[in-house]
């Protein structure tokens, strides 16, 4: 578990579930669902039983921070990647894998968006358990 990562894209400003969510508390920080909990805490919760605390990033944008340092109190200022500028996918992505990899070369890491909608989790844990490391 040690060498296990989970880098949670929480990016965007969740345009497409307005009224609810807007630019100053995008979905991702809403309890969107109604289960007590908002979409990045539940991507953590998820994750937590393969991946460590301290193993934990997210990447999202500048503004944000404070509402993740609310919502997510154990994470250190160091496992918070702000991006300086919304973009896209893949240098999120880029960004998190220097980071992690500067630090731990074996790790094994999951992406996950925080808006995925995952019926059963166990299934995708035994999924993610499955894969042969290399």
């Amino acid at each position: 578990m040690k060498d296990n990562f989970l880098v949670i894209m929480a990016g965007g400003v969740g345009n497409r579930f307005w009224p609810v969510s807007i630019p100053e508390q995008p979905k991702q920080f809403i309890d969107i669902l109604g289960i007590g909990k908002t979409l990045v805490q539940s991507n953590v919760e998820r994750f937590s039983v393969i991946c460590k605390d301290e193993n934990i990033y997210i990447v999202m944008n500048e503004q944000y921070k404070d509402v993740v340092n609310e919502q997510l109190p154990f994470m250190l200022d160091e496992q918070i990647l702000l991006e300086p500028y919304m973009l896209i996918t893949s240098p999120c992505i880029a960004y998190a894998m220097n980071k992690i990899y500067s630090q731990n070369p074996d790790a094994n890491i999951v992406v996950s968006p925080t808006d995925h909608c995952i019926k059963d989790e166990n299934e995708i844990l035994k999924t993610i358990s499955a894969v042969p490391i290399i």
